[in-house]
């Protein structure tokens, strides 16, 4: 899987968050949350051995990944967006004066949603594609975390790699059920086509038979 990890946070105060692995991403999150910069709007991405950290925050709303390093970044700050417009458009104010984690019951089910979208289904890339890579994601430099946390501070990241073996046999599962299913329609298709080519058959040779195309001497 792609995405392995998301926040939704307001300032450093977390309002919801999902993980599809065995992982310490929420601990390295949080110090983040903390360490960035200033409060305007921004994205950023810091890498950790192979896993990268997306950030984008917005009206005062932070939403942030932890991203398989061949993922890229139009995917994951695609996802980004996406979460973010969904959270706003679903509790709009509450989130000025939420309490931490008052949105997780909620929402770490639609986190779980959209992490399985845009990591294992190929139309996520096809429209934000067809939509033009987003200009600021352009511009994001990926930054080591050492940048931004200090060295002793620094958390080792761990990740259960069961998880990305997971992703992979969704794909394999996914690709399997596509192959039966064309190879099911095809053996349709070749059974009517010979159906319809026995009928054919069977009619020519009866008007033969028949002396005419009406069947005038076996239909009295």
């Amino acid at each position: 899987m792609a995405i392995l990890y998301a926040l939704v946070a307001r300032g450093s105060v977390a309002l919801a968050e999902f993980s599809a692995a065995a992982t310490n991403a929420s601990q390295i999150a949080r110090q983040i949350l903390e360490k960035i910069p200033g409060a305007h709007d921004s994205n950023a991405s810091y890498s950790q051995d192979r896993y990268i950290f997306h950030v984008r925050r917005t009206d005062g709303l932070t939403v942030l990944c932890m991203a398989d390093d061949t993922a890229g970044r139009r995917i994951p700050f695609a996802f980004l967006e996406d979460i973010h417009q969904r959270f706003v458009r679903t509790y709009g104010r509450a989130v000025l004066s939420a309490q931490a984690y008052a949105m997780n019951d909620e929402f770490s089910r639609v986190l779980s949603q959209q992490m399985e979208y845009y990591s294992n289904d190929p139309n996520a890339d096809r429209i934000n594609r067809l939509k033009g890579e987003m200009s600021e994601v352009r511009n994001v430099m990926i930054e080591n975390i050492d940048k931004v946390l200090d060295r002793g501070d620094r958390l080792e990241l761990l990740v259960d790699k069961t998880a990305n073996m997971q992703g992979n046999t969704f794909r394999f599962r996914k690709q399997a059920r596509r192959f039966r299913s064309n190879v099911w329609w095809r053996n349709v298709k070749l059974t009517v086509a010979l159906v319809i080519v026995l009928l054919v058959i069977v009619y020519v040779v009866l008007a033969f038979v028949c002396h005419g195309l009406a069947l005038p001497s076996c239909i009295k």
